[in-house]
Parts: C-alpha cells; sequence; structure tokens
C-alpha cells in the first residue's frame, strides 16, 4: 500500500535531511518506520527484530536500519533555533509557546497531504468532509516533558482527522503544558488544506478546547484566507461562561425536550438558549450563533459524585436548520473518530512510546505513526474487504501481517509460499491486484 501510494516518490521530492548514513535513502528509511508501526514495534530497539528477518529484507528490496541509524534519522527533524524563536516571540507574560517546523519535518507533512490526496482521486465519490479536532495527552518520564494540565508529564500534540474516512489530516506536537485552546486555528487550516479537491461539503466539530475566537471568526468567514471558499458548517462545545450558564438557567421548563436514548440513571434533556455572548473573543454580527443546550440530572432526585443535582452543556453552532437533538448527537459522534483514532495511535502504533527527549524528533515520531495509520486505513478502504474497513492495527496483523512463510529461490524467481487458508490467499491476491505499483 505504501508504494501503491506513490509514497516513496513523494518522500524524495520533500524529504531531504542533511545528514543520513551511507546506504540508507529517506524514502526507505520512512518506510521502514511504517512497517514498524504497522507490525507492532514501539521503540528504536525493535529495529534489531526485524533486521533479523532476512526475507524481510529481500521482499522491501532493502535493509532496515539498525537503531542507532534510525535514531540519528529522527534527530535531522530537531532544530533548537525554532524553538528559541518560539520562545522569544511569546507574548510577554506568556509561558507556553508551540515551535515551528523544519524542512525535513514539512516535507513529511506533505507526504501525508500526498497519500490523502491519491486516496480522494481513488474514492472520488467521496464528497463530504468533516473535520474532528482534538488535542490528546502522550505521558512520558523523560526530563524534557512538562507536566499537563491533568497533573502527569508528557506531550499534548493536537491532531484532527477526516471522520468520513478516518484519514488523518493534520497533526501539531505540543509540549505538555501547552494548553488546548492555544492556536487550534493553524491545526484546523492544515486539516482543511490537507482535503482532496474532490471534497464539496465541509464539516468541523470540536470541544470546548475548539471554542476560541480566531478558529470561530475563520470557520464563519466564507471568504477565509487558507482553506476552502464558501460555508463550514460547525459544531463545537461552548465554554460554560458565567454568562451562559445565566441563560441556559434562565430556559423556560416547558422547553426543555428529552433527547438521546433513555437512560434508568439520567434524563438528558436539550433547549435552546437565546445568548448573545458578551465577552470579546466571540464575533459579532447581525447574525448570532446558535447555541443549543443540555442538561442532565439524576433520576429519583439523586445527585452526582460532586454533590450537584444537574449538570449543564452547551454546543455553539452555525447549523441553524438542524433539529437540537439531531445537532447534538451527531456533535458527539466526534468521540468515535478523533478520540478512536488517539487511541490506535498511542496503543496500537508507537506513538505512544517517544523514543527521545529531542522535540522534533519526537514529532517526526508522532508523525510517521500518522502517516502508518493512513497508509493502513488506505489498504482497509481500498483493497480488503467491506468487513475489515473498521478493523484495527492489531486486526490486521493478526489476519495478515504475522502469516508465517518462506521466500524460496527457484529459477531465477523469488517465491513466497504463506502457511495460510486458500480463502486467506484470495483476500491478499485480490489486495495486490487492487493496489497496482506507480508506472
Amino acid at each position: 500500500a505504501y508504494r501503491s501510494l506513490g509514497l516513496p516518490g513523494s518522500v524524495q521530492r520533500n524529504v531531504r535531511v542533511k545528514q543520513r548514513q551511507r546506504g540508507y535513502d529517506e524514502a526507505s528509511v520512512i518506510e521502514s518506520f511504517v512497517i514498524l508501526n504497522a507490525v507492532g514495534g514501539e521503540c528504536l530497539e525493535d529495529f534489531d527484530r526485524l533486521r533479523e528477518d532476512a526475507g524481510l529484507a529481500e521482499m522491501m528490496g532493502h535493509e532496515l536500519p539498525s537503531p542507532e541509524v534510525a535514531r540519528k534519522f529522527l534527530y535531522q527533524f530537531h532544530a533548537d533555533e525554532l524553538i528559541e524563536q518560539a520562545q522569544q516571540q511569546r507574548p510577554l507574560g506568556q509561558i507556553t509557546y508551540i515551535p515551528g517546523e523544519n524542512e525535513p519535518l514539512e516535507g513529511l507533512a506533505q507526504v501525508n497531504r500526498d497519500l490523502i490526496a491519491e486516496v480522494g482521486r481513488r474514492c472520488p465519490d467521496q464528497k463530504i468532509a468533516t473535520v474532528d479536532q482534538d488535542a490528546t495527552i502522550i505521558e512520558s518520564r523523560k526530563r524534557e516533558a512538562l507536566v499537563t494540565y491533568q497533573g502527569e508529564r508528557g506531550y499534548q500534540p493536537m491532531l484532527a482527522v477526516w471522520a468520513e474516512t478516518d484519514l488523518l489530516l493534520a497533526d501539531q506536537f505540543r509540549d505538555g503544558n501547552v494548553p488546548p485552546m492555544q492556536e487550534p486555528l493553524r491545526v484546523a487550516q492544515a486539516a482543511f488544506a490537507a482535503l482532496p479537491a474532490t471534497v464539496r461539503e465541509f464539516y468541523y466539530r470540536g470541544d470546548a478546547a475548539c471554542h476560541e475566537h480566531e478558529l470561530i471568526a475563520w470557520l464563519r468567514d466564507e471568504e477565509r484566507e487558507a482553506g476552502p471558499k464558501g460555508c463550514i458548517g460547525f459544531a463545537i462545545s461552548a465554554r460554560m461562561t458565567e454568562a451562559l450558564r445565566h441563560s441556559v438557567e434562565a430556559v423556560l421548563e416547558a422547553e426543555w425536550q428529552p433527547y438521546g436514548n433513555p437512560d434508568p440513571e439520567v434524563l438528558r434533556e436539550c433547549a435552546e438558549v437565546p445568548f448573545v455572548p458578551t465577552e470579546t473573543y466571540e464575533h459579532k454580527d447581525s447574525e448570532p450563533l446558535r447555541y443549543v443546550a443540555v442538561r442532565i440530572r439524576k433520576r429519583q432526585e439523586a445527585l452526582f459524585a460532586d454533590g450537584s443535582a444537574v449538570k449543564h452543556f452547551a454546543v455553539v453552532t452555525n447549523l441553524y436548520e438542524w433539529a437540537g437533538a439531531k445537532l447534538l448527537e451527531w456533535h458527539r459522534q466526534k468521540a468515535g473518530t478523533i478520540e478512536a483514532v488517539h487511541h490506535v495511535l498511542k496503543n496500537e502504533l508507537a506513538a505512544g512510546v517517544l523514543p527521545c527527549g529531542r522535540f522534533g524528533a519526537n514529532a517526526a515520531w508522532l508523525r510517521l505513526a500518522v502517516l502508518t495509520h493512513n497508509v493502513l486505513t488506505a489498504l482497509k478502504r481500498l483493497a480488503l474487504p467491506p468487513e475489515l474497513l473498521a478493523a484495527r492495527p492489531k486486526r490486521l496483523r493478526f489476519l495478515f501481517f504475522h502469516t508465517a512463510g518462506r521466500l524460496v529461490h527457484h529459477a531465477r524467481r523469488i517465491i513466497l509460499r504463506l502457511a495460510a487458508a486458500a480463502e486467506r490467499l484470495a483476500v491478499w491476491h485480490e489486495a495486490l491486484r487492487l493496489l497496482p505499483l506507480p508506472g
């Protein structure tokens, strides 16, 4: 799948490192990282295990790098000067910062965009794109890791996924102390810019960290820069300010309507909230944004664990025509996309075990896991049976990647003999047919 999508050529065009070991070009090293992630490796030392398999190297057409070669390769994505620049450009009194990316790291992002464009070319009927954006915490005990808002040390990258395809559109590596609400617009812009030209209808979903004035203003502007023209329908969890809370509590009892599936323990209700914010972070114009509130109460007048009798939430949106219940259910669906992708990256691919203390190297490690996720997603979407479309990496390993086999040289040919049932071999054969190599 990696080669069928044209990624070796994209790497050659976009990724240039200043120093690399003799005998290893950028395309072969990045392919090796994708294989490491795909088969379940989670640290650089796992390359030693892969190097023991001579048949794997022969099928790939190149040796896999040693852990030391792979580590030095990752170091090329780190730039101390960009960290110093970000520190110097902080507003007075601000502690946190988000460094820029050097050319190799930007090039790796372009490789991912090329992958998305190729999947879009092969799936031209997918004309709707919903971008789901959220941050996730990667715990780390490394000395350079900073304390997150939850109290543990680690990093807190921001990611955006194309919900309809499960493809990751953009990722931004961040220190653990960077609040999710800091500059979410950059990731959103990168995500929409990565969508293929075949997409015609655009949506966006985010949690309260995305309730930020620059991002909302950009989403509302149909002539926006660095993004598609026209409407982007969005729904974002609203930050519950005191003013908004008072407006929610002032909603008449008759306005609250049950929504969602019945729950034996709690009663969920929703209502429209006539609310015009006074805070300067909200963009004000002739058409106020719509606020839909959620009220959750324990049945039989019981209290929640924190002693409260009722919990309030709200969603801010520009989707005026949708019924409140439909809007809330649609907004909640992001938990099944971006949060599921976070889990896969950290627990089934290698993103959860960062290799070193160098910021840029860790950013590249995450981006290589993102690239692997998208390669596997493309494999499922383009070449595997429909029942495997939702299969996670561990399922693909069980069914395909960890199949025992032997390479046999015979009559100037290399024959791959697999210990697998005929039905599974038929799936392999069809996948190879559907993933032709570039001409």
